[in-house]
């Protein structure tokens, strides 16, 4: 009799996985996408996801052969389900983390030169905190389908548009308006945004309305320049090079302000985007604890402020 009582209840049980699956399924539209995040077959993850309705006594999916949408009492469910995972996750940090060493192979995709810059540099310190992690990285300006290439860890910087991923910021991106003294001297620097439009601008991919706060509210300038790329280090190379005026990250051209190579414009009027460095991953739930661990370490190294952002004789890489 006790037996009957606990195996019935075992079944009405929540199973964590189960959730997780299908909060990122709900997330993905996919369920094929999810299984592979959680290293599940389709078929598993979809007898998995049936087992789940059937003890909750209601449909969460509605799935076709490609896509998969949430019904109403999915989105009801959903909705709990995502605190009771923040609850789960919170809970098994505070204990079990410390005692499991980060293992396995990490693959982390980023920005070629922010990655060649202030991250390559770093990776032998983190191969030598944690020995049971080996690191693949994928340096790449084009934005990756994390869950397509199977990658764990993405650094991306601005804005970030894909809602169904998780992030974390690692760091500010403060951003400048800069220029050779060459090019000021010869021709002018500029005193207002709106001169702007009389300069030859250097322009990183499509990036051509410049927004900035000024006393009368945001300003938007519309610039234009011979030399357009989508390469940051062709840009940076180019305005020391005095082509042009250019907005840089200061990760990227801090030695070269530091030296009297460029020198920013238009300091009284911030730029109206402000933009940070953020590591993105796929789900919330059952972070492998290498991938928290490279997180961890990132943003130790590089500091708030960023170390690229402190007068030199501050800077302790």
């Amino acid at each position: 009799m006790t037996g009957d009582i606990l195996a019935a209840d075992a079944r009405d049980r929540l199973d964590l996985l189960d959730v997780a699956l299908f909060v990122r399924a709900a997330a993905l539209a996919n369920l094929s996408s999810a299984a592979r995040e959680f290293g599940l077959s389709p078929a598993v993850a979809s007898a998995r996801i049936a087992g789940l309705e059937r003890m909750l006594g209601a449909r969460l999916l509605h799935r076709t052969t490609r896509r998969v949408s949430v019904t109403q009492e999915g989105e009801i469910f959903a909705a709990h389900a995502r605190g009771l995972l923040d609850a789960a996750e919170a809970a098994r940090a505070s204990v079990g983390r410390a005692l499991e060493e980060p293992h396995g192979r990490l693959r982390v995709t980023m920005p070629s030169s922010l990655g060649r810059q202030h991250i390559s540099p770093l990776i032998p310190d983190f191969l030598r905190r944690y020995p049971g992690v080996s690191v693949d990285l994928r340096m790449t300006d084009q934005i990756v389908d994390l869950v397509d290439e199977g990658i764990d860890l993405a650094i991306r910087i601005g804005a970030l548009k894909d809602s169904t991923l998780i992030a974390r910021k690692l760091a500010s991106n403060r951003r400048v308006l800069c220029a050779s003294p060459a090019y000021l001297e010869q021709h002018g620097t500029p005193r207002h945004p709106a001169d702007l439009a009389h300069h030859e601008c250097v322009i990183l991919a499509d990036q051509r309305d410049w927004g900035f706060v000024t006393p009368t509210g945001v300003m938007e300038v519309r610039v234009s320049g011979r030399l357009v790329t989508d390469n940051g280090e062709v840009l940076r190379d180019a305005l020391a090079a005095g082509i042009g005026i250019g907005l840089k990250s200061t990760w990227s051209v801090a030695p070269l302000l530091a030296s009297g190579e460029l020198v920013t414009v238009l300091d009284d009027y911030p730029l109206a985007q402000t933009v940070a460095i953020w590591a993105v991953y796929p789900s919330r739930a059952f972070v492998p604890p290498k991938t928290l661990a490279f997180i961890e370490f990132l943003a130790e190294r590089f500091g708030e402020p960023p170390y690229w952002d402190l007068a030199p004789e501050r800077v302790q890489r």
